[in-house]
């Protein structure tokens, strides 16, 4: 059984090695092993003498009781421990789902949290409950949500902080999304990989493992951290006999983590704090030239600008994002990221605020749409 093309991932596979400046990455800046591990208080000489040999299947102890830190009400024998955190999306639809099954997904969304679903329970039976745009930003109508159950739906999958749009729900609206999967029984995937990058001035909202039992929730490095590289993830699982199902299914994907990615996870997660306030200051600090950016070409674009996370959704006032695109990458050396690729339209793209090169990137944009006025005339006629 086929699955969907992922062209996200395929899109990144083409253009991310070969182009100088990106505006569209979802992640945050990196750093070093030797800079995380000295941030970490950590040996690297005990790094070089870890030996290579398999891990446990749930995950090391010690970096699941670090993840469980992070959390208010976890305890480490809820955390399953990923090889990668899309292997957690496959797990859960493994692990929960039938062929005929409904699933309620977010849309725009991440690839894999729409085609994963569909591949598993088939794509007529995932429902979008889309988002829509206001003078301020964007928004979800929790009428909508319940207007889309059946007595066939089994999950409901969210993201919040949300990509691409940036969009964060207020407590009281995610209480009442938690109150619509408890009261018809059905299970809340919550992915949760941008946890904790709220920007100044929106409520903070807990994570859904702390507020719901029906939630399974989906997190990791590679966002908020900054360490994509680690490729470590994981899940947090409200009891053991859905934990064996999961370690069950996980035998057919990794089996184990990889030893020095957890090692270096588990340092990692001692300075998580730390670490995501490094995140969130590159972001602010984006944000601002942003700002600055989008007030200078007010024509050209529609700026919403984000509550959480590291990404935008920034419509783009042009025929087609997708035709411009390698027209910027291969002139300027600027990757722009249509957001068609992830279920909205050819019409917005995807901007990521994380990374320390953003302003030389978005510099190399304002001169290209400097010297291509005829091109923006053209397509806005």
């Amino acid at each position: 059984m086929k699955i969907a093309r992922f062209e996200t991932e395929h899109f990144f596979a083409r253009y991310e090695f070969n182009t100088p400046y990106q505006l569209c990455n979802s992640d945050c800046e990196t750093m070093s092993i030797e800079a995380l591990l000295e941030l970490a208080n950590v040996s690297i000489t005990d790094f070089a003498q870890l030996t290579l040999g398999y891990t446990e299947s749930q995950g090391n102890p010690e970096l699941r009781q670090n993840i469980a830190n992070t959390y208010q009400s976890c305890s480490p024998e809820n955390v399953v421990v990923l090889a990668t955190p899309v292997e957690g999306i496959y797990l859960t639809a493994r692990a929960l789902l039938e062929p005929g099954d409904e699933v309620i997904v977010l849309s725009p969304a991440y690839d894999a949290l729409i085609n994963m679903f569909e591949h598993v329970v088939g794509d007529e039976n995932v429902k979008k409950w889309n988002f829509h745009s206001n003078d301020n930003g964007w928004e979800l109508r929790i009428e909508e949500l319940a207007q889309l159950l059946s007595p066939k739906t089994k999950m409901i999958v969210v993201n919040f902080p949300h990509n691409p749009t940036g969009y964060v729900p207020s407590p009281q609206m995610q209480q009442k999304i938690i109150a619509i999967a408890e009261q018809n029984d059905v299970w809340l995937f919550s992915d949760e990989m941008y946890f904790g990058l709220i920007h100044k001035g929106t409520p903070k909202i807990p994570s859904m493992a702390d507020l719901s039992s029906k939630s399974i929730v989906l997190s990791g490095l590679s966002k908020t951290y900054g360490l994509p590289g680690l490729r470590t993830g994981w899940l947090i699982v409200p009891n053991e006999q859905l934990i064996q199902e999961y370690i069950n299914w996980k035998f057919y994907t990794s089996i184990c983590s990889p030893g020095p990615s957890e090692f270096l996870a588990t340092a990692a997660l001692k300075v998580w704090n730390e670490l995501r306030e490094r995140s969130l200051t590159q972001i602010n600090t984006n944000l601002q030239i942003a700002d600055q950016f989008f007030d200078r070409w007010p024509d050209h674009f529609t700026w919403r600008r984000p509550l959480a996370g590291s990404t935008a959704l920034v419509k783009f006032h042009v025929d087609s994002v997708n035709q411009i695109t390698e027209r910027v990458a291969t002139e300027a050396g600027v990757l722009i990221q249509s957001a068609v690729m992830l279920g909205s339209d050819d019409h917005h793209l995807r901007i990521g605020f994380g990374r320390a090169t953003f302003a030389t990137a978005l510099e190399k944009f304002d001169h290209w749409l400097t010297d291509n006025p005829l091109l923006i005339e053209q397509n806005n006629h």
